[in-house]
Order: C-alpha cells, then sequence, then structure tokens
C-alpha cells in the first residue's frame, strides 16, 4: 500500500466503509449522504474528513476536489432497496437505481486510482448494469465483481452483497473468503451497553402478545429444547421457522427491527429486542464507532443499510497493496 490513500466515501450512511478503509490503512477526507442522521454519525466518527449532507447530483465534482485535494479510493453503495424483487418495478425505482452513474460523474473528474462499490447482490440484474460498468472501463478502469459473504470474515452476522473493485493501473481482485466466522450471536449480547443497562425483558407469553410471535416461540422451544436461548427472527422468508441458535452468526441484518433475544425464566421464557448496538458489533463496527443521538429506529436503519467494516478492510487491503 502507498504511503497514503485518500478516500471518499459516496453515499457515506453511518460511515462503514470508511471505517473498513481506515482499518485497512486508507485516510478519510470526505463523506457525502443526504440523511442527517447518517452525516451526524459520519462526521462524529472522522472529524478529520469533510462531511456533505446533500444529494450527490447536487454536489460539482470539482467542487469536492477542490475542497478536499486529490483522491486515491472512491468508495460507493449507491441506492440499493430499488434492486430488491419486491420493489424492482415500483415508481421512482430506476431514478433511484441510477444513482450509480454517480459513481462514474465523479470518477471523471475526481481520477481516483482506486473504486470500491457496495450494493445488494440484485444490482448485476439491473437492465443498466452493464452499461454502467463499459462507462467506467471508458473511463481507464479494469474491473472485477463479485459476491462476499461478512460470516466469512470474522463477522458475527451473514450478509452477501456484492463488490465492484476496479483499478487505473491493473486488474483488480477480491479478497478470498475464509473460513466460517467464530464470531456469532454469543459474541454480541450485551456489547456496547452499560453492564447493568436496563433492558426491558419481559415475558414471551402474555395476553396482548401477537399469536404469530408465539408460534415463533413455541417452534423454536420445541426445536431447541426449554432450556436453550435463542434468536426470535421477524419478518423472514427463509422459511427457517422464524427463530436461529444463538451459536451462529447472526442473520443478515436489515433496517427493521427484528431480532429478539429470548432465554429461559423462572415462569417460562422472557424476552427482549436486540440493541442498536448489539446489532452494530454484529455488523462488525468496534465499540468506538459512535452512533448518531438519534430514535431507535433510526439508528437500525442505519445499520441495516452499512457496510460491514471487516468486508471493507478485506476488500480494500486486497485492492491496494
Amino acid at each position: 500500500m502507498q504511503q497514503e490513500i485518500r478516500t471518499c466515501d459516496l453515499f457515506c450512511g453511518v460511515g462503514g466503509s470508511s471505517r473498513g478503509a481506515f482499518m485497512a490503512g486508507a485516510t478519510p477526507v470526505a463523506g457525502l449522504d443526504m440523511w442527517g442522521p447518517a452525516t451526524e454519525a459520519y462526521s462524529a466518527n472522522f472529524p478529520d474528513a469533510i462531511t456533505y449532507r446533500m444529494k450527490a447530483s447536487s454536489l460539482k465534482p470539482k467542487i469536492l476536489l477542490d475542497d478536499v485535494g486529490s483522491i486515491d479510493l472512491l468508495l460507493a453503495s449507491p441506492e440499493c432497496t430499488a434492486h430488491s424483487v419486491a420493489k424492482g418495478k415500483k415508481p421512482g425505482c430506476e431514478k433511484s437505481r441510477e444513482t450509480a452513474f454517480e459513481v462514474v460523474r465523479f470518477a471523471k473528474v475526481l481520477k481516483p486510482r482506486w473504486i470500491v462499490v457496495e450494493n445488494v447482490i440484485q444490482m448485476q440484474r439491473w437492465a443498466r448494469f452493464d452499461e454502467w460498468k463499459s462507462k467506467l472501463q471508458n473511463l481507464g478502469y479494469h474491473i472485477s465483481a463479485g459476491v462476499l459473504d461478512a460470516q466469512y470474515f470474522s463477522t458475527a452476522t451473514s450478509r452477501k452483497r456484492l463488490f465492484v473493485v476496479c483499478d487505473r493501473l491493473r486488474m483488480p481482485s477480491l479478497p478470498t473468503q475464509q473460513q466460517l466466522s467464530s464470531k456469532t450471536v454469543e459474541h454480541i449480547l450485551g456489547k456496547g451497553e452499560p453492564p447493568n443497562a436496563p433492558w426491558a425483558l419481559t415475558e414471551v407469553k402474555t395476553p396482548d402478545r401477537a399469536l404469530a410471535t408465539l408460534k415463533r416461540a413455541e417452534r423454536a422451544i420445541e426445536s431447541l429444547g426449554k432450556k436453550t436461548p435463542f434468536i426470535m427472527v421477524y419478518y423472514g422468508s427463509d422459511g427457517a421457522g422464524g427463530f436461529q441458535r444463538i451459536d451462529r452468526p447472526l442473520r443478515t441484518i436489515t433496517t427493521l427491527d427484528r431480532f429478539a433475544y429470548v432465554r429461559p425464566s423462572g415462569s417460562g421464557h422472557e424476552m427482549r429486542m436486540l440493541q442498536p448496538t448489539e446489532l452494530a458489533a454484529a455488523m462488525g463496527f468496534p465499540s468506538y464507532h459512535r452512533l448518531p443521538n438519534t430514535t431507535r429506529r433510526e439508528k437500525i436503519k442505519l445499520i441495516g443499510n452499512a457496510v460491514c467494516p471487516k468486508v471493507m478492510a478485506a476488500v480494500v487491503k486486497t485492492l491496494t497493496c
């Protein structure tokens, strides 16, 4: 790796890509996002970087270049929800998908040696994906792309994402996935909270508990036994019964509040939702990475949209070595 790799993070979110690049030895100098909680988090974690709160389309790359100087590595996680099967053809989806072309616009002016674009794997099926790659190739970039799963990078959650890596000087490669992570749900329970944090543990069986929740709990207890704690999974579509063991990496973290920790109690079982700091720990964020002073819902949205830092660190190390 060269002496300093100056990094700009488009669609920076809570700063997962920049945190990973920093872990790999790069220096974040700029981050851009249109959402206030995201830029609040980014500026808190990277105070020496310039943070722009605006749409990428509203910022002229030349202004950014004048503000921060040369950029060696451009990171980007364009809007991804419109690539999902559920949203596919809804109004506005194509406009959302086309935020990927902002990467081309910035690359044309900033001329970074390297680019890393992270997105959901469905991006590969986007009708303009090949056109988008061609525009980057026309700027002189060699391109490789592949899917990486965070649970193979010492991270306590499964998360498959597409990584597109670009290099002006040579054909880039992606890191090789290692063995399944030894990090599990057990490793993240209680992370980031005071030892005596007042979590709201409530009995699973209460008069107002939703029937679907009770059914999930019953299936888990029947499968795992009465004495085994587990994670109850809401909004799942994988046919796994709505629960998982705690000696496995957490299932993919989304923008929804979907994981509850359930454990045996004197009268049966009690439960609580996983905390944002626990979810951040599962994603591989270090304990010192700060979340913004905002609502629980917004914190979970930030984490659910984030890039796993350890995966990005491996990508940047492989790309720039």
